[in-house]
Parts: structure tokens; C-alpha cells; sequence
């Protein structure tokens, strides 16, 4: 053979070659563009089916937090379901990866146990519905307004405006507060006297006063009365109510009038008083 067939052979087999790697790349790459295209109708086709879910049953005028935990979990259920699909369109099988999800899924399980109970937990503040979107409480180490109540942790935005997100179990086995539930609160209030002002006057004057305040109720009335004794006089217990909106303003204006109240020249200002004994000393 030749030096001339050698490089037609050699040329050849390159071309085949050449011709086998541009044939899996092209199909390679239509698999590619299939599979970008087949996630974003996939995500466009979750997010309008969870949509019209909503939509259905906001019109049967269900909960808000029963609509964003259903909502929460239909997309994870799709997404997962629309991965598993993508993968058996490259050939992939499924049922294999199926049985290797189920076994990793135990093992992580088995780890992160808290997910689990946070998942679960998550299910129960649906059913017994505790608190609600929107509702003001006291959870898991946490003041704020609830967001949302999502499937493994509970976002609440504090009077600071901070997001803070909780896990539902820490909620769920902790107290929890629900100051939005009533339809009023108490405000708790103390005020100091001296103990040579008279204490009479200073009740029917701070329950006159405290009463004309804007969002303050009239019913229960507010209470005003002596709750403990320290050494520089009686210590008097205030106690306004409103609706748990006006909470902090009725607090704010509260205070402002008891010093307005009892800072007056007819109210001594309570100042601590000592006694001293001098003894002279014998001759």
C-alpha cells in the first residue's frame, strides 16, 4: 500500500469521525434546547396552573394562608414532577432515579429530621389555624405580622420591619400569642405618686383624662387603682383599652398625659426621702 492510500484511509476515518461527533452534538444540542425549552413552558405552565388554583379559590373566598401554603406546595410538587421528566427526555430512567431519590430522600430525612417536623408542623397551624396572614403575635421567640406561612417555616415581618423567617416546629411547640384574635387589648401602664399627694384625686384625674384620648374604649372603662407601695409613695396602675391597631398610639398618648397629669403643682413630684439621725456625742 502506498503513501497515497495510506492518507486517503487516514482522511477518511477523520471524516467519519469528524461526521459522528457533528451528528451527537447536533442531536446532543437539539436535546439541549429542547430541555430549556420544555422548563420554561413547564414553569410558565406551573405558575398559570397554581394561579388559577388561587384564583378558584379566592372567589370561594378561602383563607389567604390556606391559599399560599396550597400554592407553596403544588409548585414544589410540579417542579419536582417536571425535573423527572426533563431527565426521562435525555434517556435517563426515571424509575431508577425514583428509587434513588426515595433513598436519598430517607437518608436526608433521617438527617434533617427538623424539615420534617417543620413540614408537618406546618400542616397542623393550617388545620388549627392559630393565627392567620396577617395576624399580630408573639411565636417562637418572635413579635411581628405574619406574611406568610409557608411549608417549612413561617415568615414574620417585626414592628422594625425586619423579615424574620421561624421554623413552624419552633412555633408550633412554643407558646404562641395571637394579639390580632380579641377584639381589644389592654395597654399596662404604672404611674408613681409621692406618698404625701393625695392618690384619690390623682385616680379620678388620670381615669377623666386617659378616657378622652383618641381610640381609647369606653367599654371595658379604663382602670386606674393602686397596684403596689415602694418608699417613695404609692405606685398606680393604669390601664387603658383599645383595638390592637391603635396599641402604640394609645400607649404613647397614655404616658404623655400622665406626666401632664401629675406633674402639676397640686401633685408633689415623687422624690425618695431619707431620714437622718444625728446624736451628739456626750461629754
Amino acid at each position: 500500500m502506498d503513501e497515497t492510500t495510506l492518507v486517503n484511509v487516514g482522511t477518511e476515518k477523520v471524516s467519519a469521525f469528524m461526521t459522528t461527533v457533528t451528528q451527537y452534538a447536533t442531536t446532543f444540542g437539539i436535546k439541549i434546547l429542547a430541555a430549556i425549552a420544555f422548563w420554561v413552558v413547564g414553569r410558565w405552565l406551573i405558575g398559570f396552573a397554581v394561579g388559577l388554583v388561587q384564583r378558584s379559590l379566592e372567589r370561594q373566598k378561602v383563607d389567604p394562608t390556606v391559599l399560599r401554603y396550597v400554592g407553596s406546595f403544588i409548585t414544589v410538587t410540579l417542579n419536582i414532577l417536571l425535573v423527572v421528566g426533563i431527565l426521562g427526555f435525555f434517556g435517563i430512567q426515571t424509575t431508577s432515579l425514583a428509587a434513588l431519590i426515595a433513598a436519598v430522600g430517607l437518608a436526608i430525612g433521617m438527617a434533617w429530621s427538623g424539615l420534617l417536623a417543620n413540614l408537618a408542623a406546618g400542616g397542623f397551624i393550617i388545620v388549627l389555624r392559630p393565627f392567620k396572614v396577617g395576624d399580630f403575635i408573639s411565636a417562637g421567640g418572635v413579635v411581628g405580622t405574619v406574611k406568610e406561612i409557608g411549608l417549612f417555616a413561617t415568615t414574620i415581618n417585626t414592628p422594625d420591619n425586619v423579615m424574620t423567617l421561624v421554623g413552624n416546629n419552633k412555633i408550633f411547640s412554643d407558646n404562641i400569642q395571637n394579639f390580632s384574635h380579641n377584639t381589644f387589648r389592654r395597654v399596662e401602664l404604672k404611674a408613681q405618686l409621692s406618698g404625701a399627694a393625695d392618690y384619690q384625686a390623682a385616680v379620678a384625674l388620670l381615669k377623666q383624662r386617659i378616657a378622652a384620648i383618641p381610640n381609647v374604649l369606653s367599654d371595658p372603662p379604663v382602670d386606674v387603682e393602686i397596684l403596689e407601695f415602694n418608699l417613695v409613695g404609692p405606685v398606680l396602675a393604669v390601664r387603658p383599652h383599645c383595638h390592637n391597631d391603635n396599641y402604640w398610639q394609645v400607649y404613647f398618648d397614655a404616658n404623655r398625659v400622665i406626666k401632664d397629669s401629675l406633674g402639676g403643682a397640686d401633685f408633689p413630684a415623687p422624690m425618695p426621702a431619707q431620714t437622718i439621725i444625728m446624736q451628739q456625742p456626750q461629754a
